[in-house]
């Protein structure tokens, strides 16, 4: 390999990886995890950091890498990603610059697999059951969320629902299942909203590539698609105002045990639905820019969870 097609891969990788969608999802799920145990339990900081930074690995290595490798291949060979106006969405772009060849991120994405599987099966055989388990379910949702034969994010709901969705859970709940001998009520509230708050985000994030999904081969029939096809062009915004009216009846759960982390949540909720709402959703750039305040203010919701979970 030259200099210049190391300094090309380097970059790709980067790019592939997309850490800012993962540290205000993944990442943001384990911290509203982490810090009720660094707050509330008399555990040893070496367990709750050494724990949080593997878990931290293998998010960026399922979710980052594995997951984002696999999409751009599902999608590039579909065509919805050649044609998308979007610019947080439509793949991380790295086969349309040809920074990463589709070939790479093909030999990427078998091994990422193999050695994941691999992990999960040591992890399983010296009785590190937990992480057997994360690791699978990683695999699991990154593998069938793009790849036939299920390729469920070209399926309404299936994509969210059985990818997306078990994978952040899992992730959510992650920290103090392992550390603690019991999953207290919190670590639920908090994986559940953070998972759903999540599928509500992804579901924005496809709107702009709604017609790029519709014209793809075969088509990509997203939840926003699909709310397209049924209702009309106005009810793109439908999938993802109905995550946050979930994540709103969660929050009035929270509100029996956690008041306050019951209302700076739904007040969170209130100004990301006002935001999807008063969206131009033919103006990309506005789109692109409701994206990264959506982005934040889940991130906003999970300190907020993780800060109240006493």
């Amino acid at each position: 390999m030259t200099p210049v097609q190391a300094i090309r891969s380097f970059k790709g990788i980067g790019m592939l990886l997309r850490l800012v969608a993962v540290i205000f999802s993944s990442v943001a799920a384990l911290l509203s995890a982490t810090l009720p145990l660094m707050m509330h339990y008399s555990l040893s900081w070496f367990s709750v950091g050494s724990t949080f930074m593997l878990l931290l690995i293998g998010a960026i290595v399922i979710h980052g890498g594995l997951t984002h490798a696999l999409n751009d291949i599902a999608d590039h060979q579909s065509g919805t990603d050649q044609v998308s106006p979007g610019i947080l969405s439509g793949g991380s772009r790295v086969i349309q610059t040809n920074t990463l060849p589709i070939t790479m991120l093909k030999q990427l994405g078998l091994w990422l697999s193999l050695v994941l599987l691999l992990a999960a099966f040591l992890f399983a055989v010296f009785d590190y059951r937990e992480f057997a388990i994360l690791t699978l379910v990683g695999v699991w949702g990154a593998v069938f969320y793009s790849m036939r034969p299920l390729q469920l994010s070209y399926l309404p709901f299936a994509g969210e629902w059985l990818s997306l969705f078990p994978a952040m859970l899992l992730l959510g709940i992650a920290m103090p299942w392992v550390i603690l001998d019991h999953l207290p009520v919190w670590a639920w509230q908090n994986a559940l909203v953070n998972a759903v708050w999540c599928m509500a985000w992804v579901m924005f994030h496809h709107i702009p590539d709604r017609e790029a999904d519709r014209q793809a081969k075969p088509m990509k029939r997203t939840s926003v698609v699909w709310a397209i096809d049924r209702f009309g062009s106005k009810w793109a915004i439908f999938p993802a105002i109905l995550y946050f009216l979930i994540v709103g009846s969660l929050c009035v759960w929270i509100a029996f045990t956690r008041p306050i982390a019951a209302i700076g949540a739904v007040l969170i909720l209130l100004y990301a639905i006002r935001i999807v709402q008063q969206t131009d959703i033919d103006d990309i750039e506005e789109l692109t820019k409701n994206e990264k305040q959506l982005l934040v203010l889940a991130m906003a919701t999970a300190l907020w969870l993780g800060f109240f979970s006493g």
